[in-house]
């Protein structure tokens, strides 16, 4: 290959999986772990792969737990993590081995947590609560605060404390928030001992779904799946035009299938996809603000989305296989969309489609790692036969084993193999004790939420203030889970938000599902809102480019991903809920030509340069497509027809340049 093509220019640029972990623990607060040595990593290493093991036969069916019990030993296991892997003042001590204060918070949080596996039989015949419970509630409340604030960051903790603080204090409270206050006992009983706390249903089902998925994700890519996605999303985007760019869409789509983190499928596909976009031509800026784009949209893209995902699905009583299917045209439309923007940028730029040479043919890629599908593939299977996200997950992470085994005897290299499930059981246990932390700590949130009835109240205020309109309710509903999501693990903030700015949706009528299907979405979108733009802030990190810039072209990249949730609202078709084959496919239809015109206006390019005013005239009309509606549908088409036809056929103006 000549030395000076796009993709040679792109690997010899090509970023470091080191620079990679660099930057995820700047930005990233789960990712920010020590870097033990001796006997301490040895320690980790053990408690990470029983812990990963325990969950693997939970699931199995061989050995079932009860829920509580269940809870309390997946709590143990995080609290454990929590205090051995960070430090707790930060890059301090990032290096250090743990303080005899980091043992005993570990010790402390270990003890209150497994407490309820030997206990709470003995609660639950006696009906009431004793000191001893209270105890053990008021430490493992504290020690829940403290692991937040070190794994998941300050913010989350500091709201829980306005929470707690908010049931004690209530009867001080003037005005429509103000409630009868709380004693401590019945605070702990609340977070601890009942089903709406600590305990609740957001850490039962990190506990089950969250976990395996996680797991499943982390056995992929140790088994060399990245690789495979990589090359594969090479043969299906790279021979058009701005390829590199569009290989970055649908290597991030690809892998958010698998990974449901925006920051970590960012930092997974930004090492490869950025060198090669800067390597063709593409402005660093524009890479950067395209892998974040492309990259958060993994937290929507199924079969496994977000963390919150699962969470979603059991608030609703639905199985996943529905959230599944509700978010699938929804998340290509993303994807779409800014395949587009990229497709327009390429055109502006001249650029030309990659020679078939620099390309490895489809067949060979399938011949080479084509077995690398089948785990995805029986996920998918046994989603939508109706089986459990719990049962398919032990499957998929069953079906990864085994094919990666046959393949690594055929070729002799099943030791290695074996290492590598190892490092898949130890980074999955790593991995999911951020995600784990913050739905434990948000069981606090939850619980005094319930017990002061602030959900009820708070919607009620945000119905009233939008004076019955359902269109700035969902607005104002937008604007609260972005605010929360710039603080907030995505996990987090959909649980608070779902709680609080849900309900008002439910309440001027809107389908359950569109409603936490629009509160989901916009939790995911918040890792690009700036000026708290995450998703941008990774990759900016990789590219070492300004953040801020990052993050408003991120921001233009993946707009019609803010709009497309309005959708969800009006006539929730996109989501296969109440609506007919038909009504699907002309929704979908609409919404794709919407997406694209879009893109079109963003870019300000069609034929040629859009005047300002065609370009909100444009944007107009992709919003009336976008919208559902036949009278709107029909005015947005004649907008865009219109303008595609005047640009097309209408003489060029002209130049003011002097002769």
């Amino acid at each position: 290959m000549p030395n000076d093509t796009p993709l040679a220019q792109g690997s010899r640029e090509e970023i470091s999986q080191a620079k990679a972990e660099e930057v995820l623990e700047k930005i990233d607060r789960e990712s920010s772990f020590r870097k033990h040595a001796g006997k301490w990593a040895l320690l980790v290493s053990v408690i990470t792969i029983l812990m990963s093991l325990y969950h693997i036969v939970t699931s199995s069916g061989v050995w079932v737990q009860p829920a509580m019990q269940h809870r309390s030993v997946h709590l143990a296991f995080l609290m454990a993590l929590t205090f051995l892997l960070y430090p707790a003042f930060g890059k301090k001590q990032k290096g250090s081995a743990p303080s005899i204060c980091d043992i005993i918070w570990l010790v402390l949080a270990v003890v209150s947590s497994i407490y309820l596996l030997f206990y709470f039989d003995e609660f639950s015949i006696r009906g009431t609560a004793i000191t001893r419970d209270y105890v053990m509630g008021g430490i493992v409340t504290i020690c829940v605060l403290e692991a937040t604030r070190r794994s998941v960051g300050k913010e989350l903790m500091i709201l829980s404390l306005v929470f707690l603080a908010y049931g004690f204090l209530g009867q001080h409270i003037p005005g429509i928030l103000g409630h009868t206050g709380f004693s401590l006992r019945r605070i702990i009983y609340q977070t601890y001992l009942s089903s709406e706390g600590i305990f609740g249903v957001a850490l039962g089902v990190s506990a089950t779904y969250i976990f395996l998925f996680i797991l499943f994700g982390a056995f992929l890519a140790e088994t060399g799946m990245g690789g495979f996605i990589k090359d594969f999303a090479m043969c299906l985007a790279g021979r058009t035009i701005g390829g590199e760019a569009k290989v970055a869409i649908v290597t991030c789509g690809l892998m958010g299938m698998i990974n449901g983190s925006a920051v970590g499928n960012v930092a997974a596909t930004g090492t490869f996809t950025i060198p090669l976009m800067r390597g063709a031509g593409f402005k660093p800026v524009f890479s950067a603000a395209l892998v974040a784009a492309a990259g958060t949209g993994g937290m929507i893209m199924p079969p496994v989305m977000g963390a919150a995902s699962f969470i979603m699905a059991e608030y609703l009583r639905m199985h996943y296989s529905k959230i599944m299917l509700a978010a699938a045209i929804p998340a290509i439309l993303y994807y779409i969309s800014q395949y587009a923007y990229v497709h327009i940028e390429a055109r502006k730029l001249g650029m030309r489609r990659l020679p078939p040479g620099q390309i490895t043919p489809l067949y060979v890629v399938m011949k080479r790692q084509g077995y690398m599908i089948i785990p995805v593939v029986v996920i998918v299977y046994l989603l939508l036969k109706g089986r459990t996200p719990l049962y398919a997950a032990f499957y998929g992470i069953a079906s990864s084993v085994l094919v990666t085994s046959l393949e690594s005897l055929l070729h002799g290299t099943f030791p290695a193999m074996l290492k590598s499930y190892l490092r898949a059981l130890e980074q999955g246990a790593r991995q999911s004790v951020g995600v784990g932390v913050a739905c434990a700590v948000v069981g606090i949130i939850n619980g005094i939420t319930n017990m002061s009835g602030l959900g009820l109240t708070l919607g009620n205020s945000i119905v009233s203030l939008a004076q019955g309109s359902v269109f700035f309710t969902a607005f104002l509903t937008m604007i609260v889970s972005i605010i929360l999501g710039m603080g907030l693990p995505t996990t987090a903030c959909y649980i608070i938000t779902a709680t609080i700015a849900a309900p008002p949706l439910l309440k001027m009528g809107v389908n359950p599902l569109a409603a936490h299907m629009f509160v989901y979405y916009f939790a995911c979108l918040s890792n690009l809102t700036p000026p708290v733009a995450i998703a941008s802030y990774g990759a900016a990190g990789l590219s070492g480019q300004n953040p801020s810039e990052v993050g408003w072209a991120g921001f233009r990249i993946a707009l019609a991903g803010f709009v497309i949730p309005f959708t969800f609202i009006y006539a929730p078709a996109l989501l296969f809920v109440d609506s007919t084959l038909p009504q699907v496919a002309v929704a979908t239809l609409t919404a794709l030509i919407g997406v694209v015109a879009a893109a079109v206006a963003m870019q300000s390019y069609l034929f040629r340069p859009l005047s300002m005013f065609l370009r909100i005239l444009l944007f107009v009309g992709a919003c009336l497509l976008i919208f559902p509606g036949t009278e709107s549908d029909l005015a947005g088409l004649a907008i865009i027809l219109g303008i595609a036809a005047y640009q097309k056929f209408a003489p060029a103006p002209k130049s003011r340049a002097t002769k």
